[in-house]
């Protein structure tokens, strides 16, 4: 349901991504690795339609729709979603505003304050953030694992059908890790055509979930793909090995 031929991408003349190919099935939670610098971040934005990445080659190809040349509102409403590994602070921009905002363009329906309230209050359970969280402006002063717990907030209200996860476990304690988790598990079950592709480091958050393939990158191109074994080899002798 999701296929990249032959992309590369630059960003301000330099080149970010090269010749890269890709295809996910739908329903997969795909890894995706490689050192710092090695265009997993980059990959991400190039995907969500970032207009300072520069596709110079290439397409991108979700369920069946070109979308390399569309605005990233337009790949949003076709269902695709971006969890920032670095979101950014909005100040005057409260919490329930924003999310009832986005719920809106995103679903199409027209949804009463108190009713939207109620749903929210639901989830903001779920991912472990109390009922104030909504009034506060939009990661102004948030800490590392409540930013985190917002992104996840985001992606379980919208509901999308392809959700790109960039480092939600950095800078989690053990505790926020497994509720991440196991809320992403229970999406997949909860609707078994969603997809997910997991930017990550570490080994620890995918012992929380039934993982399909992981992808490693580097320098901007896809070197390996495998089963669960490679980022046990990657733990034990690094990337060099598999350059």
């Amino acid at each position: 349901m999701f296929v990249i031929k032959n992309l590369s991408v630059k960003i301000a003349d330099k080149l970010v991504l090269d010749n890269l190919c890709l295809s996910i099935n739908a329903g997969a939670l795909d890894v995706l690795m490689g050192p710092n610098g090695s265009g997993k971040s980059s990959l991400a934005a190039t995907i969500m339609g970032n207009p300072d990445y520069q596709v110079v080659a290439g397409t991108i190809n979700f369920a069946g729709q070109d979308i390399t040349q569309m605005l990233p509102h337009e790949r949003a409403k076709l269902g695709l979603f971006l969890a920032f590994q670095n979101p950014i602070a909005i100040q005057g921009l409260q919490v329930f505003s924003f999310l009832k905002t986005i719920y809106e363009a995103y679903t199409g329906k027209n949804v009463l304050a108190l009713e939207f309230e109620s749903l929210l209050n639901k989830n903001l359970e779920i991912v472990g953030l109390n009922k104030s969280f909504m009034y506060r402006d939009v990661n102004d002063g948030f800490s590392g694992g409540e930013r985190k717990r917002f992104e996840i907030l985001q992606l379980i209200l919208l509901k999308p059908k392809l959700a790109i996860i960039d480092e939600i476990d950095s800078g989690l304690d053990i505790d926020a890790l497994k509720i991440i988790a196991q809320v992403l598990a229970f999406m997949q079950q909860d609707n078994p055509d969603l997809t997910i592709i997991l930017i990550t480091h570490y080994n620890r958050i995918l012992s929380h979930l039934k993982t399909n393939l992981v992808h490693v990158l580097q320098a901007g191109k896809l070197i390996k793909s495998g089963g669960l074994a490679l980022i046990s080899q990657i733990e034990a002798n690094g990337y060099e090995e598999l350059l």
